[in-house]
């Protein structure tokens, strides 16, 4: 609770102002990106980010959704991905302005709207708006924020977070039109597409509502049974709201390589990991295009939040019982920040495998690192309720004093433990460079919350608050060396691939593919240029990733996390080993060129391949757990045999080879189109992924299609000349379409109804209403 004697701070940061003092902080992090002269490229940002909204884009401008990507994994799902952004709204910033500049600001607009988000929703906990403008700053710029700049996606659903908190609260709390505000926040958080964020935002919202029905039970704020029903419905308008993206994606998910057995440990926080909340660059290095990593942690490049943030949320923690209002508040948070930090432990604890074993579904969230993301939501707020409260501080500046001594303590015990047992891969002088600037850093919080604890109000004093803001940004931002380098915007110029490597024969989508060998596959993985543009370009000239798409080279391989489970068989197959060679099988993938043997950026020519579309192979049914011998057997002929699984027996009338032509095939982004002559009964082979969304005609009559080879596509036609097309249809998308459009409709016509705010909460508690 703030003291009237705060005035002078609490009311020192309105919205507006903070939300200039944040567009001019990251527009000083960041100059060369907003103004067009640089692009990011690191990492996923390049090779799967981009990739993906170039693609996106092009689908727009010809008019339609992209709902397969023709181009990866010999075709995979897009719009179920869910994390390809096809149906968030504020997606036409980048599909409308130029794509160098525009998804880059797609992504400092969202940094600059979780900080905002997070003013809002600490501003109206605390009750004081400088506590709240620090707490903006501490969520917007922090090691991990920051690192989430590389996914479109996850830092569009990182900064929604806030937001879907505050207008949830208010709704369960004041009814009426903001219960569909908050479902309007929620929905556009789902859409965003970051799953495990989505999980954790609402996991949260159900913790903090089962406390507000225990404390509502004893009280009497507010009706327990208001409380019980607005959450719930909600929930329900979230979902309905965001139908047209969840059922698509749980069908890809129920038709993936990921189940509850899935599980993937890696990138886990270390052991030793706590040491870098207080020296970033402690037991790691700088190999990766020059940004930091922890040794065995490579998913967030860094979870710092910034000494003040640690120190001023530590001491509202220990303090929290001083904090009548909103000490139940803090206990949960801090609880809640508590398990995320185990959780981001992985298999370093027991408890995370236990829990997985007791909750199976837990195992689709994969690399633990990313339950910090609770740590990192919460320790801003509880910063702001420090700040907030600043009298109480004031009569304890011995917790204050002993806090500090104590992370000084760490500090210069870390600094001792690097220097006496480095790790291999370490720079002990670097390390202790960081290390000394921290304590420059800690120094000046501490001076700055001296001078704010100071109940005076000389002209020093007036700017302590936006000196401490100050501090704490700079502290961030020179934690380590950048995490997000910045390239020139050529580097993504369409077609530079196929300009400068002018390869015979051209892969083209319906004619060809380009597959990286196994060899090559495994060292993009690991090759790391320092020069961030270098190390683009070179790896976009050998294929990475998803790179392809910015020529529209289609290839056998790409980088999705989802896929339909055949068709992760299939490529595990080639990409399990570095040595796996099957040139029977990559004829039938219809290859044209593949890494030449011992290269990395070279091509070679194939010339044996198969065209994408067959015709007049003889069947042989086979168990699906006898795919891979049958697939890698040297004597494999795909243009002679297929294998479809014993379940499709019954239903196939051909039983030999048919003399039959494919007189020509045309493949679009979600359609072929084929013309076969056969002479009796025949299949039709498309070296195409399969999925159930795929339907097929012959001559525009509905006919079923087959699982052919294990993970592509086949189709029984009659003797004679005839017309054969496929089409992705998704009814998922189709019903949950609808329902979202009523739903949409529905909610602006409540809204219009509800024209005035829902009246202000009962005055028996009108503070409790607010803080608890």
């Amino acid at each position: 609770m703030s003291h009237p004697s705060d005035s002078r701070f609490r009311d020192g940061f309105m919205p507006g102002r903070f939300a200039l003092l944040l567009a001019l902080l990251i527009f000083a992090a960041f100059p060369s990106v907003l103004i067009g002269l640089q692009t990011f490229v690191l990492r996923d940002y390049g090779f799967f980010a981009y990739p993906l909204a170039h693609f996106q884009r092009a689908c727009f401008w010809h008019g339609e959704l992209p709902f397969w990507n023709p181009c990866n994994n010999c075709g995979v799902p897009f719009l179920a991905q869910w994390n390809t952004l096809p149906l968030y709204p504020p997606s036409l910033i980048y599909l409308l302005l130029p794509l160098t500049w525009s998804l880059s600001f797609f992504c400092l607009l969202h940094l600059w709207f979780a900080g905002l988000g997070m003013f809002f929703l600490a501003r109206r906990w605390s009750g004081n708006s400088f506590a709240a403008g620090f707490a903006g700053v501490a969520f917007a710029f922090n090691g991990f924020t920051l690192n989430l700049l590389m996914w479109p996606s996850h830092i569009a659903t990182f900064a929604w977070m806030p937001w879907v908190v505050l207008a949830v609260e208010l709704a369960w709390r004041a009814g009426g039109r903001q219960i569909i505000l908050a479902a309007f926040a929620g929905a556009l958080q789902m859409l965003a597409g970051g799953p495990e964020i989505i999980f954790l935002t609402w996991t949260l919202l159900l913790a903090l509502w089962i406390q507000q029905l225990l404390i509502r039970g004893r009280t009497a704020a507010a009706p327990r049974n208001t409380l019980l029903w607005r959450f719930p419905l909600v929930v329900v308008l979230v979902i309905a709201l965001s139908a047209a993206q969840l059922l698509p994606f749980l069908d890809l998910v129920a038709h993936s390589q990921r189940d509850s057995s899935y599980a993937d440990l890696r990138w886990s926080m270390p052991g030793r990991g706590w040491v870098n909340f207080l020296v970033p660059m402690a037991f790691g290095g700088t190999s990766n295009a020059g940004v930091f990593f922890q040794h065995g942690q490579a998913w967030t490049s860094s979870y710092y939040l910034g000494l003040g943030t640690l120190w001023l949320a530590l001491l509202a923690l220990w303090m929290g019982r001083d904090f009548v209002e909103s000490k139940s508040k803090i206990c949960l948070l801090g609880g809640i920040a508590l398990a995320g930090l185990i959780f981001a432990l992985g298999e370093n604890t027991p408890v995370l495998p236990l829990v997985r074993q007791l909750i199976p579904q837990l195992s689709f969230i994969t690399y633990p690192i990313k339950y910090i993301l609770l740590v990192v939501f919460i320790a801003p707020l509880l910063a702001a309720y420090a700040l907030a409260n600043l009298p109480l501080v004031r009569q304890r500046l011995s917790r204050l004093a002993i806090l500090g001594g104590i992370l000084l303590a760490l500090i210069i015990g870390i600094l001792f433990w690097v220097w006496r047992y480095p790790m291999p891969g370490d720079d002990v002088h670097a390390t202790l460079l960081n290390g000394c600037s921290r304590f420059l850093f800690l120094a000046l919080t501490g001076a700055v919350l001296l001078l704010l604890a100071r109940n005076t109000t000389s002209s020093l004093t007036r700017f302590a608050p936006l000196l401490l803001l100050l501090v704490a940004w700079l502290d961030v931002f020179t934690h380590e060396p950048t995490q997000n380098p910045a390239a020139q915007p050529w580097i993504y110029q369409p077609g530079l691939s196929r300009t400068k490597l002018a390869l015979q024969p051209q892969p083209a989508l319906g004619g060809s593919r380009a597959m990286l060998s196994p060899m090559a596959a495994n060292a993009f993985v690991h090759l790391a240029s320092d020069h961030p543009q270098d190390n683009f370009v070179a790896k976009r000239l050998g294929d990475c990733a998803d790179a392809n798409l910015l020529d529209a080279v289609p290839k056998v391989d790409g980088f999705f996390s989802l896929t339909p489970r055949e068709s992760d068989d299939m490529l595990a197959l080639f990409y399990r080993t570095t040595n796996a060679d099957y040139p029977r099988l990559e004829d039938f993938l219809g290859v044209s060129q593949i890494t030449a043997p011992g290269k990395l950026f070279e091509w070679q020519a194939r010339t044996t391949y198969l065209p994408l579309v067959t015709a007049g192979q003889q069947p042989v049914f086979i168990d699906d757990a006898r795919f891979e011998s049958h697939l890698t057997n040297p004597d494999f002929d795909g243009a002679k045999v297929v294998f479809l699984p014993d379940s499709a027996r019954a239903l196939v009338t051909v039983t030999h080879s048919t003399n039959a032509t494919v007189l020509g095939a045309r493949f679009g982004n979600r359609t072929v189109d084929a013309a076969v002559d056969a002479a009796g009964p025949a299949l039709v082979v498309v070296a195409q992924t399969y999925y159930h969304n795929w339907h097929a005609d012959v001559d525009g009559k509905p006919v079923l299609l087959l699982r052919a080879n294990h993970a592509f596509q086949a189709v029984q036609v009659p003797a004679g000349r005839h017309t054969l097309h496929l089409a992705y249809v998704d009814r998922a998308f189709q019903i949950g379409a609808a329902i979202s459009a009523v739903t949409w409709l529905n909610c602006l016509v409540g809204l219009l109804l509800f024209r005035h705010p829902a009246g202000p909460a009962p005055k028996t508690a009108p503070r409790a209403a607010a803080i608890i």
